[in-house]
């Protein structure tokens, strides 16, 4: 109840402030985003509890009418994390992810070194495709498994956190803030990348990412010989190959996709694609997840999806977006990179002490209306913002892998906030660089 009744009294706070500044539709628009922030920071509430709570607020308060609220809860967009969850759920529940897991670890040297470069590469390729949070829970007990050195098992925990929030960014399924970002371009019409394009484009971050993380991990350790290992696995089950080859085949298509789309000038609905496979896990011939298994869909997160659109859809109807974007005016003059090093820099610190997903709501349609005015490159900005909203590597409370590895009860805050720091910086710098090199020739 203490921290609801904080969460009340910093609404109210922000409101009140706001009101000196900001039309009364605007300071109400804040002081209940501040309310819920912090409500979904505190987990004073469920969070589907606080995700459904826009619903409620901005009617009652005039910001939105249900009408134009709830609609945002439903958005296409969102049925492609639903199909992509459904077969994520199909990997756990036919083990077929441990078997990646697996042959993964088996190609990287048994030393310190390669078992950190290991665990860092194997949480990022499965959390691309998977929930990075189901990631970090299942190779934690790996990474403690692998070493009795008290400061490797640190460095070993580091690394999977780690390369779970780097690889999520892979693809645009991987992280929430990646379904905000692709959500919000739909709404205004922009220029969004396919499947394939978004992990076309992220891939000069996620590679360099990659490589620094478990190099700079390996410092000041001593590169021991790990002498054991996760166990092989040389067959797969029947389900494992049946999903095996369902997942080939949507590759394919996904391929062929972004292929055909500059040839022929209209493409397949990667939506419609991923929540077709994801179904056909139900069919009576592949019989892989049956509907009791839906009950581990995490709902709360589609919840989450529609509160941040709700809010995003409110900073632009409500016109706060342009009157907090004309602060940004200022900078409007700087070089591109330098413009680019900022939002990434001021994204990646805000989003340490916040949710990624409600920040990246809130942040797009403000540098939607900031570039939009001052003849910048929208999308590239937006693409900039969302991506470094899931490169926040100092606190437990910035991304769910950092708090899963804090459980061990092994790291101090401080070692992580230490090193998280460094991480920090060359993450702003990598997307600030791979956005003005990469970026602007798709999206210019």
């Amino acid at each position: 109840m203490r921290k609801l009744s904080i969460a009340i009294g910093l609404g109210l706070l922000s409101f009140a402030f706001a009101s000196y500044v900001f039309e009364p539709v605007q300071a109400r628009l804040l002081g209940s985003v501040v309310f819920l922030v912090y409500l979904w920071s505190s987990e004073a509430l469920p969070l589907g509890v606080v995700s459904l709570l826009p619903l409620l607020l901005f009617p009652l308060l005039g910001i939105l009418d249900l009408k134009t609220t709830a609609p945002n809860y439903s958005k296409p967009i969102i049925f492609l994390f639903i199909g992509g969850f459904l077969l994520a759920l199909g990997m756990q529940k036919t083990k077929l992810h441990e078997i990646v897991a697996a042959k993964l670890l088996g190609l990287f040297p048994k030393s310190a070194t390669g078992v950190l470069y290991a665990l860092a590469i194997t949480t990022a390729a499965l959390s691309a495709f998977l929930s990075n949070t189901t990631v970090t829970i299942m190779m934690m007990p790996i990474a403690l498994f692998l070493s009795d050195n008290p400061k490797l098992k640190v460095r070993y925990l580091l690394a999977t956190a780690y390369g779970a929030s780097i690889g999520g960014i892979f693809t645009p399924i991987g992280t929430p803030p990646n379904i905000i970002l692709l959500g919000f371009l739909e709404e205004w019409h922009l220029k969004a990348p396919t499947f394939l394009e978004w992990m076309v484009l992220t891939a000069p971050v996620v590679g360099v990412m990659i490589l620094f993380v478990p190099w700079l991990l390996a410092r000041g350790v001593k590169d021991e010989v790990v002498e054991c290992s996760v166990a092989e696995i040389t067959c797969m089950s029947t389900q494992q190959r049946r999903l095996a080859w369902l997942l080939g085949i949507l590759v394919v298509l996904l391929l062929l996709n972004a292929i055909i789309r500059p040839l022929l000038g209209w493409t397949l609905d990667e939506k419609l694609l991923l929540l077709g496979f994801g179904l056909a896990l139900f069919l009576p011939n592949v019989q892989i997840l049956e509907w009791e298994d839906t009950r581990q869909m995490p709902y709360e997160v589609v919840f989450l999806f529609g509160a941040g659109f709700a809010i995003a859809s409110a900073f632009i109807k409500s016109d706060l977006a342009s009157a907090l974007a004309s602060y940004f005016g200022a900078f409007a003059g700087l070089p591109l990179f330098a413009l680019l090093f900022l939002v990434a820099l001021f994204v990646s610190f805000a989003t340490e002490i916040t949710s990624n997903t409600a920040l990246t709501s809130i942040v797009l349609p403000i540098f939607y209306e900031f570039a939009k005015s001052h003849h910048l490159p929208e999308q590239i900005i937006l693409f900039t913002a969302t991506i470094a909203a899931s490169y926040a590597f100092m606190l437990p409370i910035a991304t769910p892998p950092n708090a899963i590895i804090m459980s061990s009860r092994l790291i101090k805050i401080k070692e992580m906030a230490k090193i998280g720091f460094i991480v920090d910086l060359v993450g702003v710098a990598v997307v600030s660089l791979v956005a003005i090199v990469f970026w602007s020739r798709f999206f210019g």
